[in-house]
């Protein structure tokens, strides 16, 4: 919780508030470093790019665009993750051990890590901080539909969920259902209807122009 000061005149010149937002707070943090050259900021955004780009969510949409439009592919990748990701060169530490496992219209997959945070970080990147959570991670397993409804998915009762616990052994993927008209796209253009959430299994894509994810 934030305290705020109403008495600004009796604040001390040498010191100033921390900014309540964490965002703000990282780059009062970052301003600092780069001013006392703890940090080079070229560094510091090579890093970023690396996480968000080479190491990111980008990667495993990637994947699975090329399941959606390479049966063969797709087929490799159910049958070994691991080999089938690495040659697409996503390869490195947290993602020596995939498995992919498809949604249809009748299951649903969702991924959790019950002791800690174990997340496929070639093909994701750094997991999200709900994902990290301790409500998530253990009501994910007892309440799979309560946890989806938070997340505003509501699946039919004859769907079936599969919880996957992710360890330090293996790790998952969720290969998403393809939208229903999506069938003219490219793939790069089914690479940007792909998700994080929709890779871990926390919602449902649908096609642009079709009220957005379900």
């Amino acid at each position: 919780m934030t305290h705020s000061h109403d008495h600004p005149s009796h604040a001390h010149p040498e010191h100033s508030d921390v900014p309540s937002d964490p965002a703000l707070r990282v780059k009062a943090l970052e301003s600092l470093l780069v001013e006392k050259g703890l940090i080079d900021p070229a560094a510091l955004d090579a890093i970023i790019e690396t996480y968000e780009r080479k190491i990111g969510p980008r990667n495993g949409a990637k994947i699975v665009a090329r399941a959606w439009t390479d049966p063969a592919f797709k087929q490799r990748l159910l049958a070994d993750a691991t080999a089938a990701i690495a040659e697409m060169g996503f390869v490195g530490r947290q993602g020596e051990h995939m498995v992919a496992v498809a949604n249809t219209p009748k299951v649903h997959n969702m991924v959790v890590c019950t002791l800690c945070s174990c997340y496929p970080w070639p093909v994701l990147g750094l997991p999200p901080v709900w994902y990290k959570s301790t409500p998530y991670r253990s009501r994910a397993v007892i309440d799979p539909r309560g946890v989806l409804h938070e997340f505003g998915l509501d699946l039919a009762p004859d769907v079936e969920v599969r919880v996957w616990d992710s360890t330090s052994e293996v790790r998952y993927l969720v290969l998403p259902e393809r939208p229903a008209g999506t069938e003219g796209m490219s793939a790069e253009q089914l690479t940007d209807l792909v998700t994080r959430d929709s890779m871990i299994g926390a919602e449902k894509l649908r096609a642009p122009g079709k009220g957005g994810k379900a």
